[in-house]
């Protein structure tokens, strides 16, 4: 299915996708490409005819200041992860893989014909961008209100969950293939201080991080720590 059936899932928990609406998913000719480690999917400044879909690992939105980088988005399985290359036309930030990713590009144009069959599906893809908008709001807030215990947190409880929605987590289980310099780039944190902040979380009995296996050990009292609530994840099912 070459991810096109985690799109559907994703989508599907917002709101019901009729069969023809799927069958519309299903019938878009995609290009797979297997990226490396730290490979660029998508590079910054250039003008992409065709968006690109996570179909098995992770890939993250960067952006570079000379030396450094801030992450700004990790896309799971299921996530487009320039769908807004459709409009904006120019890429702003590059896409990288985070570990071994497997992605499928699909063209603008088949995208734009799918579209134009079906008004709600339109509104549906709609719907992934502002929620990456939303995510993203969420982020900035974290960078600039949340203490790095409670930043740490958060991401961990967002990955859970977003990674629940299209099964590749279950029993506060998830793997990421995530480096602590990695996970730095994200919290925007010396890889020191990430490493000093896992170890807090641990001293807490919140969770356990063993090479790219994460185990959240009570998800309750962690997402108290971290003031998450997903309603900025928008998972409520309902007509759009």
């Amino acid at each position: 299915m070459f991810g096109k059936d985690l799109l559907v899932r994703m989508l599907d928990r917002r709101d019901t996708l009729p069969p023809d609406e799927i069958a519309l998913i299903e019938a878009l000719p995609v290009r797979p490409v297997t990226f490396r480690p730290d490979e660029e999917v998508v590079r910054e400044g250039s003008r992409p005819a065709e968006s690109c879909l996570v179909a098995n690992g992770f890939a993250v939105r960067n952006q570079a200041i000379r030396d450094k980088r801030q992450i700004t988005a990790i896309h799971v399985p299921g996530d487009f992860v320039d769908l807004h290359s459709l409009l904006l036309k120019v890429m702003d930030h590059s896409v990288s893989a985070l570990g071994s990713c497997d992605v499928v590009f699909i063209r603008h144009k088949d995208l734009l014909a799918a579209m134009g069959e079906s008004p709600h599906l339109t509104r549906m893809l709609w719907l992934s961008t502002t929620i990456d908008a939303s995510i993203q709001r969420t982020w900035i807030t974290c960078l600039g209100r949340r203490s790095a215990k409670q930043h740490l947190a958060h991401v961990i409880c967002e990955l859970y969950v977003r990674l629940e929605i299209v099964g590749l987590a279950s029993d506060q289980t998830f793997a990421i293939p995530l480096t602590q310099a990695e996970l730095g780039d994200v919290l925007g944190l010396s890889a020191v201080h990430v490493n000093r902040t896992l170890q807090e979380l641990r001293a807490n009995d919140l969770l356990s991080w063993k090479d790219r296996r994460i185990v959240i050990l009570d998800f309750q009292r962690l997402a108290l720590l971290a003031d998450f609530d997903a309603t900025y994840l928008n998972l409520f099912h309902e007509p759009r």
